[in-house]
């Protein structure tokens, strides 16, 4: 009696928790309504047979209790009950999959005039590229990522030219255009979501995703990796701004088309350029800025804003002085020490000693400390 009565309030304080509580989805901002009522048609179908299993279960607790004097009947098979069975556990199950798989068909299918936006996920920060005045995504392969050219453009593929450039964790859209939003890998696994937009997707390395979708509400939205991509996870995110088309050709036209970052790089693949302006390049590349921040935000680490000649304390409570040698050595070595008050989370890069100093020469760009 005892368990049929467990399950009896595990039943109704369920359903009531249901019903009264706080956490339920963020309120839409694009066109996947079609997600929500998918959502609703799954948590309706489990609820029941949630609810039904655990009332069956109760009861027959209740009936078939111990009785002194009563023996169970054995009933090696119920070929109804089976029928019964397959019948409505075949029915609930294609009402699971059915509505996902035709939402799923056209959430992969954008319209032909859909705007173009790749996304590219790296340990552990969000670039993004937009198709120019063509209307087109230039070609891109790993053989072409350099400090000048993260994403892998093909220098060579006149498509690409005039495609915009966010190396920041933050891109624009116009509200009311659908966007196809392509997305890859430069190292492991991630998953770009926005939760408001009932988007998302896996990037998996060495292939490219996709699916669309058109903002329906201005604003400012945060995405998220929604795949653990290591250490840095929880701190892999970006914004989504949806503004009105004015904004947002306002905003395009502020971003480097790659045409124009090749320019900006050739003094420094030339030798001319100063060593910190390939220090810059080398920071994006290598991912240090999804990490360490250059204007005084917090971060996964130290930030690189007055960092340079700043005195750290170590955890094991030792002190040092942030100059050329120490950055070297820590850039070299993360795992030698570990500065107070951040995880001990940097992976150990590769770079030669070209790399190095000019990596160096932009930390040191950032300004010492007041």
């Amino acid at each position: 009696m005892v368990i049929a009565l467990v399950l009896l309030v595990l039943v109704v304080a369920s359903v009531l928790f249901h019903l009264v509580t706080p956490w339920w989805t963020t309120p839409l901002a694009s066109n996947w309504k079609q997600m929500d009522d998918t959502l609703t048609i799954t948590l309706a179908i489990t609820g029941l047979f949630f609810v039904v299993i655990n009332l069956f279960v109760a009861y027959t607790v209740w009936r078939f209790r111990h009785r002194a004097g009563q023996r169970a009947a054995y009933e090696p098979e119920n070929k109804r009950l089976e029928r019964w069975l397959i019948g409505v556990t075949t029915l609930g199950i294609a009402g699971l999959l059915a509505p996902g798989l035709v939402v799923y068909a056209d959430y992969v299918h954008p319209p032909a005039d859909a705007r173009l936006l790749e996304i590219v996920g790296q340990q552990w920060q969000w670039r993004f590229r937009l198709a120019g005045a063509s209307g087109k995504l230039g070609g891109s392969d790993a053989r072409f990522v350099s400090g000048s050219n993260p994403l892998g453009l093909d220098p060579a593929d006149a498509a690409g030219q005039d495609n915009v450039i966010v190396l920041g964790n933050e891109v624009h859209l116009p509200i009311g255009h659908p966007v196809k939003v392509l997305l890859r890998s430069h190292d492991v696994l991630h998953d770009f979501f926005v939760p408001q937009f009932r988007a998302r997707m896996n990037i998996v390395p060495g292939q490219v995703s996709s699916f669309w979708f058109t903002p329906t509400q201005p604003g400012r939205f945060e995405s998220m990796c929604a795949q653990l991509c290591g250490v840095g996870h929880p701190d892999m995110r970006g914004y989504v701004v949806v503004e009105d088309d004015a904004a947002f050709q306002a905003w395009l036209k502020q971003q480097p088309t790659f045409a124009a970052t090749q320019a900006a790089a050739a003094p420094a693949a030339a030798g001319t350029g100063t060593p910190a302006a390939l220090g810059r390049s080398l920071a994006q590349t290598k991912g240090c800025v999804a990490c360490h921040t250059v204007d005084g935000s917090p971060g996964v680490g130290p930030t690189w804003k007055g960092l340079f000649g700043k005195t750290e304390t170590m955890v094991d409570g030792s002190t040092a002085l942030v100059d050329e040698a120490y950055l070297k050595d820590f850039i070299r070595n993360p795992k030698a020490r570990a500065v107070k008050g951040f995880a001990q989370v940097m992976p150990q890069i590769e770079l030669t000693d070209e790399e190095l100093a000019a990596l160096v020469a932009y930390i040191r760009s950032n300004g010492k400390p007041s």
